[in-house]
């Protein structure tokens, strides 16, 4: 058994190193990983970049709206906060959702897509009609909708983008399963006595992760995108700031009409280049996890 076990944990460690290999030549996905990195650990050293008193109304030190300066190194909001600060504590808010949005995503689809592809009949047919269903629902309105029933939170916020996002991880893991259930080792595997809990697991599963892997990075892009723009239109967590609370701020102030750019740029900037990052990030590991998209 310790033989077995050893020779596992050596042909992954050399999977890893081959795919290792392989996304380093990916030059946009080694520029969309240093970015996330930079962004990643903003968000973990927020305490000590900038002082959480700055978020406070009440303990403002600057004026309204002011421009960039020595002592505002990108200005201030229009209750004399630093945007520098709100925006560094931002990045963990929006990370944080677009991450734990992302995890539930991933999971409903992961467990449909499988379970949908994998036993036929009218489970699977039900399981299928129902992502169909939630595919054909516009998202905005349907997430606008489940986020003032919920209400104003983090942890809401993150269930209700990924409870409407998780169709497209279902239908590309129930393609997968269909394929994979027809090849012939899980023949061999039930003539030994394996139960479906024990295919599913064993079998199907880790040859569908590599998808779900590469998909929860484009995933994540999504979210952090769908977090801003509920933020936007208020209804994200009022007790929380996100860069898509700064822009809904910067926009109630009419931040485009004053020339606060300051104001409505940073945020925007932050928000473009994670979503571009997590997407680079996506489109190499796809290229990783898929010899076919290899170029020759």
């Amino acid at each position: 058994m310790s033989a077995t076990v050893a020779v596992a944990r050596q042909r992954r460690r050399a999977a890893w190193s081959a795919g290792w290999a392989e996304f380093r030549q990916q030059r946009a996905g080694l520029v969309g990983a240093a970015v996330l990195l930079g962004f990643v650990l903003i968000a973990l050293l927020a305490p000590v970049l900038a002082d959480a008193d700055g978020l406070s109304v009440t303990r403002a030190q600057g004026g309204v709206l002011e421009a960039p300066s020595g002592e505002f190194w990108l200005g201030t909001d229009d209750n004399g906060r630093s945007v520098l600060t709100l925006l560094v504590w931002g990045a963990r808010v929006s990370l944080l959702v677009g991450l734990l949005a992302t995890v539930i995503s991933m999971v409903i689809g992961t467990l449909v897509g499988l379970l949908s592809g994998y036993f036929g009949g009218w489970p699977g047919g039900i399981l299928f009609r129902l992502t169909e269903w939630f595919l054909v629902l516009p998202f905005l309105p349907l997430a606008i909708v489940l986020a003032s029933v919920l209400g104003r939170s983090l942890l809401n916020i993150a269930l209700v983008i990924g409870v409407t996002s998780w169709t497209s991880t279902a239908l590309l893991v129930r393609s997968q399963t269909l394929s994979i259930k027809e090849r012939g080792f899980l023949d061999r595997a039930r003539g030994l006595g394996a139960g479906h809990g024990h295919l599913l697991r064993r079998h199907v599963l880790p040859n569908v992760a590599p998808l779900v892997f590469a998909n929860t990075a484009l995933t994540v892009a999504l979210a952090i995108l769908a977090e801003t723009t509920l933020a936007f239109l208020g209804l994200g967590d009022p007790t929380r700031v996100s860069w898509g609370s700064m822009l809904q701020d910067a926009f109630r102030v009419g931040a485009i009409t004053t020339g606060s750019w300051w104001f409505i740029v940073p945020p925007g900037v932050c928000v473009a280049l994670v979503v571009l990052a997590f997407t680079l990030v996506g489109q190499a590991l796809e290229s990783v996890l898929d010899p076919r998209l290899r170029q020759p």
